[in-house]
């Protein structure tokens, strides 16, 4: 069973505003989606859980006969004719509903794959958003860890690169990156939205157009390999530059779920990192950072 999130909710709405959501009978609200719904003032309605018949056929099929349900007792005991029990068609719910008794304490966390209820926080398992649950190795707690050694890597490489005497402009820029990383991560736990207009000073259609034509703008050739003639900063920011780009694959692979993505938003802005970091590359190129 899969948690409809805030942000899935935000994208499938974003056109449109209707009077009633119609949450899909294998799936599940999360509480910050059902929050967002209540204050859009948007109906909250629920598909009935459909059902499956569970058939016992005792009739041989080379002897074609009417086939009717009877009842649970009829088909243990028989008939007098006829011993042999006809078709028992049953009414079996897909998930049933688990009725509590009174006082007894309500489950505290839900299982996003499955739905399942549990009371403690099994040792495997971590936290998706609020109170969901998700297997410690599932792949959007993969792509947190990947998001989490790529914040990591910028500090490092910040220092690595202030002990290269490296300038504070550079040093800022690399800075701004960092701090769209950590409230990546932000969002992503919380289940809001993320965007940044800006990057580096530079909007999308900017980083965009600076990117893919460096020429124009820094008199740098696009994507110049890394060689060691270059020296240690440029491998550095480079470094950098591959493992925006792995966290960027890692997201897409997080966030596909059947024929769609779901937060498109984190994808997207990490592309934008992507270019970001090649832009930086080839200011340093162009001397842009130097005092």
């Amino acid at each position: 069973m899969k948690v409809i999130t805030e942000a899935v909710l935000r994208d499938e709405l974003r056109a449109t505003k209707p009077e009633s959501y119609t949450v899909p009978a294998d799936k599940i609200l999360s509480p910050a989606a059902r929050e967002y719904l209540q204050q859009c003032k948007i109906r909250i309605d629920y598909e009935k859980q459909p059902t499956r018949k569970v058939m016992t056929f005792s009739q041989p099929v080379d002897q074609p006969a009417e086939r009717k349900p009877v009842s649970k007792t009829e088909a243990k005991e028989g008939s007098a004719q006829d011993k042999r029990p006809d078709v028992v068609a049953t009414e079996v719910p897909k998930m049933p509903e688990v009725k509590l008794a009174e006082g007894t304490e309500k489950p505290k966390f839900v299982d996003y794959e499955t739905g399942a209820f549990y009371y403690e926080k099994p040792e495997h398992m971590t936290h998706l958003v609020g109170n969901v649950l998700v297997v410690k190795d599932h792949k959007r707690i993969v792509f947190r860890g990947k998001l989490d050694s790529l914040e990591a890597f910028f500090v490092l490489n910040q220092t690595l690169l202030l002990e290269e005497k490296a300038s504070q402009k550079l040093i800022d820029d690399l800075e701004d990156i960092l701090k769209s990383l950590r409230e990546m991560m932000r969002c992503d736990v919380l289940d809001e939205p993320f965007r940044r207009d800006y990057i580096i000073g530079l909007s999308h259609a900017e980083l965009r157009e600076h990117s893919h034509n460096p020429m124009k703008f820094y008199n740098v050739k696009q994507m110049v390999l890394p060689s060691y003639t270059l020296g240690k900063s440029y491998a550095l920011l480079n470094q950098l530059r591959t493992m925006v780009r792995e966290t960027e694959v890692s997201a897409a692979a997080a966030f596909h779920e059947g024929q769609s993505y779901v937060r498109k938003d984190i994808i997207e802005e990490l592309n934008r990192m992507s270019s970001a970091m090649h832009i930086i590359m080839c200011k340093y190129l162009a001397g842009e950072y130097e005092d």
